[in-house]
């Protein structure tokens, strides 16, 4: 029974070899034929926000793509690490633009030191899986498919390895552009933006290496929307930049897992809205839904110089959550279209007062030293103080004093302890300058009302010095 049982496994071997060559033998060497009628190129491969350059040729080409999966440990946002699975090491993943009727080579490849198997689903590939089938790779080894892109559009490309919802929120996604036959209208400036969301066993801002929290995902719960895989990925100095008259594209993505975007430009109205990537247009566009798996291309000339926010306008994931970024335009104002602020005066309503503003979230990180009170007392500031003040402390001319060399707040700055516990409202003389407006409580625990005061001590060139919970808390009885 043995040698029978062993005869038939064997023979179903054997057929099922020969079954793959034939498979083998019959359409492996079309695509090698057909490859070998074309020119053959190495795609160019970019992190975002970085776009590869438009493509020239009006033929199709064979194109090699290489991904290497990496599994890597990143910054998620300020004092908040994350193991992100990548493609490329880099969150999203990079990415690719091909050429209607191009034959792509698609060469994957999972480092060594990865930990999962991995493989990839692209949505600009016909064929089972989107090439996940042919693609999945295990630690230290490689994998090549090829496809033909049939299909002109802007496509997410993910992970599909079991447990999938996991591969994804864990980082592994990007995008993949295959321009039609005809090229895409030349613009002056693209951009690559692609949202997501993170699961995170600390609620929002909490410290350290943070893992992966399977009941959030399910769910759908994320602590984190972000654009380009961290909070603050593209603001600062991280932000994309264009100048007045140039006409802005914007290569935009969701990986999801779970959640539908709102992609918003505050101060924009989109001219051209290819809807989901595909060829259909929209025109004077305020908002664009952009689905979990799916894209949108969004067109505008920018008219006037400015910061323009990118959200999504479900607006608490921008504001709270990390869905924010800055595009930065350059040029000269036109009055015509936006005059700037014209005027500016103190507005007292009936029954107005010193209002509160509620600090976020329940506890307070607890610095160990002045170093820590300082690094914390910076988020504090940003997030509380920044908006008036400003970034460098300067504050605005006539409506915010400023904090960086203020002789009100230098001279004492046990002071500031009461007007940050209590408000302040009526005039006040600052460096010369009279201020007559209102500052609003914030309700701040003892010890970030200590951090942030710190900070602004010890910032901007100011004279330094501490400011402890202790001080806080006496003050707060009086």
């Amino acid at each position: 029974m043995m040698t029978n049982r062993k005869y038939k496994i064997d023979s179903v071997g054997i057929m099922m070899f020969v079954l793959v060559g034939m498979i083998w033998s019959i359409g492996m060497p079309a695509f090698a034929e057909m490859d070998s009628q074309l020119p053959t190129e190495h795609a160019v491969l970019t992190a975002a926000p970085l776009v590869p350059p438009p493509i020239a040729r009006d033929y199709p080409a064979k194109v090699i793509v290489t991904l290497e999966t990496i599994e890597k440990i990143g910054r998620l946002s300020d004092g908040v690490d994350y193991t992100f699975w990548t493609f490329g090491g880099q969150v999203p993943g990079n990415f690719i633009r091909i050429r209607e009727g191009d034959q792509v080579e698609f060469n994957l490849n999972n480092h060594p030191s990865s930990k999962m198997p991995h493989n990839i689903d692209l949505h600009s590939v016909t064929g089972p899986g989107g090439g996940a089938t042919s693609s999945f790779t295990a630690p230290g080894h490689s994998s090549r498919f090829s496809f033909k892109a049939l299909n002109p559009g802007l496509y997410v490309y993910h992970c599909a390895t079991a447990p999938v919802g996991m591969h994804i929120a864990n980082g592994m996604y990007g995008l993949i552009l295959v321009e039609p036959k005809e090229g895409m209208p030349p613009v002056d400036k693209e951009f690559y933006i692609m949202q997501s969301e993170f699961y995170t066993k600390g609620k929002y801002g909490e410290e350290g290496l943070q893992p992966f929290d399977m009941e959030k995902a399910l769910s759908e719960n994320p602590d984190y929307v972000v654009f380009n895989g961290s909070v603050g990925s593209t603001t600062g100095d991280q932000s994309i930049h264009a100048n007045v008259g140039e006409t802005v594209r914007l290569y935009v993505g969701n990986g999801g897992p779970n959640l539908v975007s709102s992609f918003h430009v505050i101060g924009e109205i989109f001219d051209k809205v290819y809807v989901e990537g595909g060829d259909m247009v929209n025109h004077h566009v305020q908002s664009t839904l952009v689905p979990a798996g799916g894209s949108a291309i969004v067109e505008f000339l920018v008219d006037v110089p400015g910061t323009f926010i990118l959200v999504d306008h479900s607006i608490f994931r921008a504001f709270n959550k990390g869905a924010l970024g800055m595009l930065k335009i350059k040029g000269t104002e036109d009055l015509a279209i936006y005059s700037g602020k014209q005027e500016d005066t103190v507005y007292h309503p009936e029954g107005g007062g010193i209002q509160s503003i509620a600090e976020s979230g329940s506890t307070s990180a607890r610095a160990r030293n002045k170093e820590e009170r300082i690094l914390f007392g910076k988020r504090t500031y940003d997030q509380n103080c920044m908006a008036c003040h400003q970034s460098g402390g300067q504050g605005i001319p006539g409506a915010f004093p400023p904090l960086a060399g203020s002789d009100y707040l230098l001279a004492k700055p046990d002071r500031s302890i009461d007007v940050l516990l209590n408000g302040l409202s009526g005039k006040i003389t600052v460096n010369g300058q009279a201020y007559d407006g209102v500052m609003p409580a914030v309700q701040l625990s003892d010890e970030s009302i200590a951090n942030v005061l710190t900070y602004v001590l010890n910032t901007w060139g100011n004279n330094g010095g501490e400011i402890t919970p202790e001080q806080v808390a006496k003050q707060r009885l009086h």
